[in-house]
C-alpha cells in the first residue's frame, strides 16, 4: 500500500530549525523526523512513497539521493571514476519526490499526489508527527467499514502537568498526560482513490472542505488511538521528542 506524506509547509512556529530546513528534516536523534515516520511504515510493510515537496524541498530530495548514493560500504576507483557498492542497502524503499508548490495548501497537495497513487486504497500523513498507532489494525479497521476516509483520532497532549485536587490537597499529579478527554485529528489516514473527488485544488485545505463534506456525507470514520502520538510543530516538541530519544523510551519506535 502506497504512502503519502505531506511535507511541503514552512513550518513558521519551529522557525528556529526551518529556516534552513523544512521541517520534516528538523532532527531527532540525528535523523530528519521525515525518516522515523518511514520507519514506522516500513516496519508494517509499506514501502512505497510520495512525497509532497514544497518550502526548501530540494533539501529532502538531497537527502533521499546522499542517503541512496552514500549508505554501506563502498568502493571508489578514482581513477576509472568509479562507485562499486558492497552488499544490500539497509533500507528497501521506493521514494517518488513530488514538487508541489510553495503555497499550494494540504489538499492541493493531496491532489498533486493521484497521478503517483493509483487507483486503490492509500496511507496518507503529515510530516512532522509521530506514533505509535498499530497500522495493521488501522488498515484492517478501515476495510471492515467500507467508508472512503479513515482518520486516526487520538488524546492531545498536554502543555502543562495534571492536578486532581480534593479540597486543597493534591491527591494526583501527572506530568503533561495525554488529556483524558477530547479527541483530535492524529493524522495517520487510510484513505479511498475517490477522497480526491471531494478536493477542488491548490487553494483547498483538506482539513476543511474535503473532511468536512466526507464527515457530512458519511464516509468519515474514525479510529481511536489511545497510545502514543506526538507532532512537532514548536521548538517545545523537538525537544521532549529529543528527550524522548535520548532516554530510550521513544515509544514511536516500532521497528526496533
Amino acid at each position: 500500500m502506497k504512502v503519502g506524506i505531506l511535507a511541503g509547509g514552512m513550518g513558521s512556529r519551529l522557525a528556529e530549525e526551518t529556516v534552513i530546513k523544512p521541517k520534516p528534516m528538523v532532527e531527532i536523534g540525528g535523523k530528519p523526523i521525515l525518516w522515523h515516520i518511514m520507519k514506522h511504515y516500513a516496519h508494517f510493510g509499506h514501502k512505497e512513497f510520495a512525497i509532497a515537496l514544497g518550502y526548501k524541498g530540494e533539501v529532502i530530495q538531497k537527502y533521499m539521493v546522499d542517503y541512496c548514493s552514500l549508505s554501506g560500504s563502498m568502493t571508489v576507483d578514482l581513477a576509472a571514476g568509479r562507485v562499486q557498492r558492497h552488499g544490500t542497502p539497509d533500507i528497501d524503499w521506493r521514494v517518488d519526490l513530488i514538487e508541489t508548490g510553495l503555497h499550494t495548501q494540504t489538499g492541493g497537495r493531496i491532489k498533486r499526489l493521484q497521478p503517483h497513487m493509483g487507483n486503490e486504497t492509500f496511507l496518507l500523513t503529515w510530516g512532522d508527527g509521530v506514533s505509535d498507532v498499530d497500522l495493521d489494525e488501522l488498515v484492517a479497521f478501515h476495510r471492515s467499514h467500507g467508508k472512503l476516509a479513515t482518520v486516526t483520532a487520538v488524546r492531545p497532549p498536554a502543555r502543562f502537568g495534571r492536578l486532581e485536587i480534593d479540597g486543597d490537597i493534591v491527591r494526583s499529579f501527572e506530568e503533561k498526560p495525554q488529556m483524558s478527554e477530547g479527541w483530535i485529528n492524529g493524522a495517520f489516514f487510510v484513505l479511498e482513490p475517490q477522497i480526491f473527488d471531494y478536493i477542488e485544488g491548490d487553494k483547498t485545505h483538506f482539513e476543511r472542505e474535503p473532511l468536512e463534506n466526507l464527515a457530512r456525507d458519511g464516509q468519515l470514520v474514525a479510529f481511536r488511538h489511545t497510545g502514543f502520538w506526538q507532532c512537532m510543530d514548536t521548538l517545545r516538541d523537538k525537544v521532549r521528542l529529543e528527550q524522548l530519544w535520548e532516554s530510550g523510551d521513544a515509544a514511536w519506535k516500532t521497528w526496533e
